[in-house]
């Protein structure tokens, strides 16, 4: 009875540390009082919330966006600083895929600093939003915390200059940043960025990326930063990753050293009409102007540094330490923890005459994968009976499911591993620990400093136990506590970062900190009849998914996704209905409008829900007219005049089997990665769209392209649906449109 006291006891504290793990990385709390000179979140939102005005959304080229520049602009003079802003029509190469996005943009700049000859400091983000929400924090965050910066900074006397880019065109493909380098001298003076975007509206601040390599910049951030939130692993991770910012399209061309810090937490409002004023986690903006105002201070108060040095690896342990090593030597301690803990397990096993150590490793990665299986399942099951992101609104519920899942499987297996005595376990697991650090960092080389600290305590223990014989027992649980608050931590980042899934990896990493707990524990289930063990484990796996089973799925804060287009020219019949939402079925509210079915549109394949819908009167679709076309080498030069007729943004879509070599307009003809996968695309935003030539490098067979014209509103025959849309639903990422699809050979 003691024992199952004390293992419920463990199971329990267990399952509050692993909730617990996103308290591991929070930002500072609010500052009461700021000292002079220090950045002040409160009067920084009161900035931001002049500039912002209405918080309507202001895509770039939009009349909504002319109001915001304006509101920025005088923002700026009443600091006492004079602006200028640079107007140029631009196209970019779409970041990791075969896509070219054109619009005209218009760029905010505002230098302070004593002239030199030294190169100047780019501070950057962007001030234009996504069409469906007013980009509070994406990136009115870093317009906040540039317009506080620089009204604490333009009266020092710094010995080289700042350059604030406030740019326009982030959204629809980095179009500022590529106006900045094309066409202001100014790029070439520069030497160094910090970049501030936001994927979020709460939580700490993460710098994710670094200029490469990156020991400078590591430095940099180390000797500066006094709450530092980062981790090579995750830089590592985001270089897999498809996702892009203004610092790719810089670092394309400049050798710049750089910096890019963003939020992270609540991405349920990011890219939504929820990412407003309101949304806003003070502390959130104070933990990113501390940082601009530490890291740029330093720059510019003298030379930025070489960019010679190696790479780094480095970890953040609370919010207080940044923990570096080189990167050389983490496969040297690798390998040194790998001898010494062989060494150690075959010495014990010529004594003890037990199994060898070895044959406890593949066992324990069993452990490590059968959660998977039960995480995989739990959320295929809630999810048949629920559908849609279920964990939505109370995502926690859902990951203490999964975690619990792991100490069911652990407690279980762990059990039923009666030949290996618990030495041999925590040898066996230490080992492992190792070994998957390495596998880790053929993926993401940044991860291994997470695989080293922790089995090093525990190898340290092991060497002591001759005259401490409790230096063993020490050893590991130190070790397991240090994971906790390293690994532990980044895991509560992770939480944020895949909270639209893939859940089931929570089981992966949650066992990584977990496992060594468990091992700890599995004295208490000795002597214990298995079958019993495995049936009280499976009922406690099964159970813990109640109540992410009957949690409700949304809430007004983390809404559903949900955006309505109505769509004319999918085919020959006549214009749909389109709802794209997490592929919850449609509330009975809708039947009304169907027949629903789900399919995909000629210009997506991402799935949705389609219905038949009226023909509206009036909705002339966006075109493309053939202009030019002239024999290249090996192809054609075709020019085409788009024309809007009101559609807000027009989207040029070749096949993947057509041979495009470039796109553009005349003198920015682009090259696109013919690797990449999907469709070719050249998109143009903006009402300066209307009348622009576009230009396009192709083979010389005819290519059909779809003209896809998308209006950000819906027609008035929309209200009904509209109306209908439930209560805790809204549009993210895609806005409620009304989209033309033709189609024209060239």
């Amino acid at each position: 009875m003691r024992k199952t006291l004390l293992l419920a006891l463990i199971v329990a504290g267990l399952l509050a540390g692993m909730a617990a793990t996103r308290w591991l990385s929070l930002p500072p709390p609010l500052r009461a009082n700021n000292a002079a000179g220090q950045f002040d979140a409160v009067r920084a939102k009161a900035r931001l919330a002049r500039v912002l005005g209405n918080e309507a959304p202001h895509p770039a080229d939009s009349a909504a966006i002319d109001g915001v520049r304006e509101r920025l602009i005088a923002e700026i003079r009443a600091l006492g600083l004079q602006p200028r802003v640079t107007d140029r029509f631009a196209c970019n190469k779409l970041q990791k895929s075969s896509g070219v996005s054109c619009a005209r943009v218009r760029n905010v700049l505002v230098t302070v600093g004593t002239p030199a000859s030294a190169p100047n400091l780019l501070i950057n983000s962007h001030y234009d939003s996504v069409p469906v929400g007013p980009g509070a924090s994406d990136a009115g965050l870093g317009v906040a915390a540039m317009l506080e910066t620089l009204a604490l900074l333009k009266d020092r006397q710094l010995p080289r200059q700042l350059t604030f880019l406030f740019n326009e065109g982030e959204e629809i493909g980095l179009i500022g940043a590529r106006a900045f380098l094309d066409a202001d001298p100014l790029s070439r003076r520069i030497d160094a960025l910090i970049n501030l975007e936001a994927r979020g509206t709460t939580g700490p601040v993460n710098m994710f990326e670094t200029s490469v390599p990156n020991g400078a910049a590591v430095r940099l951030f180390k000797e500066n930063v006094r709450n530092p939130v980062a981790n090579s692993m995750a830089v590592s991770a985001y270089r897999l990753l498809p996702n892009s910012t203004d610092v790719n399209t810089f670092v394309e061309e400049r050798d710049w050293l750089f910096l890019n810090f963003a939020p992270i937490g609540n991405e349920t409002r990011y890219h939504s009409p929820g990412d407003d004023l309101a949304a806003i986690d003070l502390a959130t903006l104070q933990h990113m102007g501390d940082q601009l105002l530490e890291v740029g201070g330093a720059l510019a108060s003298g030379a930025t540094p070489e960019k010679r040095d190696s790479d780094k690896l480095f970890m953040s342990i609370g919010t207080r330490w940044l923990l570096t090593m080189s990167a050389i030597s983490p496969a040297f301690l690798a390998v040194l923890l790998v001898v010494g803990l062989c060494i150690d397990f075959v010495r014990r096993e010529r004594r003890t005459e037990a199994l060898p150590v070895a044959t406890a490793m593949p066992l324990l990665l069993l452990v490590l994968l059968v959660p998977v299986a039960l995480a995989w399942a739990g959320l295929s099951l809630v999810g048949t009976l629920r559908e849609g992101q279920f964990w939505r609104a109370h995502q926690t519920t859902s990951e203490l499911a999964i975690y619990a899942g792991v100490i069911a499987a652990g407690v279980a297996l762990l059990a039923g591993m009666k030949r290996w005595t618990l030495p041999q376990l925590r040898r066996a697991w230490w080992l492992l620990f190792v070994l998957i650090g390495v596998l880790f960092s053929v993926f993401a080389p940044g991860a291994m400093v997470y695989f080293l600290l922790p089995p090093l305590i525990f190898v340290i223990g092991t060497a002591s136990r001759t005259r401490k014989p409790a230096a063993e027992t020490a050893g590991s649980l130190l070790a397991a506590m240090l994971l906790f608050v390293t690994l532990g931590a980044a895991l509560g980042l992770v939480q944020d970062l895949i909270n639209s899934g893939p859940l089931w990896l929570l089981a992966l990493l949650g066992g990584l900190v977990l496992m060594p707990w468990l091992i700890e524990a599995r004295p208490l289930v000795e002597g214990w009849r298995w079958s019993r063990v495995a049936a009280v484990a499976l009922a406690f796996a099964v159970l813990a998914w109640v109540p992410a089973a009957v949690a409700p799925a949304y809430s007004a804060d983390r809404q559903q996704q949900w955006t309505l287009q109505y769509v004319v020219g999918a085919g020959p019949d006549q214009p749909l209905w389109s709802v794209v939402n997490d592929r919850k079925p449609l509330p009975s509210e809708w039947a009304g409008f169907g027949p629903w079915r789900q399919g995909t549109l000629p210009f997506s394949t991402r799935p949705r829900w389609l219905a038949p819908a009226r023909p509206v009167a009036g909705l002339v679709p966006a075109r493309a007219l053939p202009v030019e076309a002239r024999a290249t080498p090996g192809g054609r030069r075709v020019r085409l005049r788009l024309q809007s007729n009101g559609a807000d943004s027009i989207a040029l879509i070749a096949p993947p089997a057509a041979v495009i070599a470039g796109l553009g307009i005349p003198g920015q003809l682009r090259a696109v990665d013919r690797g990449a996968k999907g469709p070719y695309s050249l998109t143009c935003t903006g009402r300066s769209c209307d009348g622009q030539v576009v230009e396009l490098s192709v083979g010389p067979r005819p290519v059909v392209l779809q003209v896809v014209g998308t209006r950000w509103a819906l027609p008035a025959i929309a209200a009904p649906l509209v109306a209908a849309r439930p209560a805790n639903a809204r549009p993210q990422y895609l806005p409620d449109a009304s989209i033309t699809i033709e189609r024209v050979q060239i």
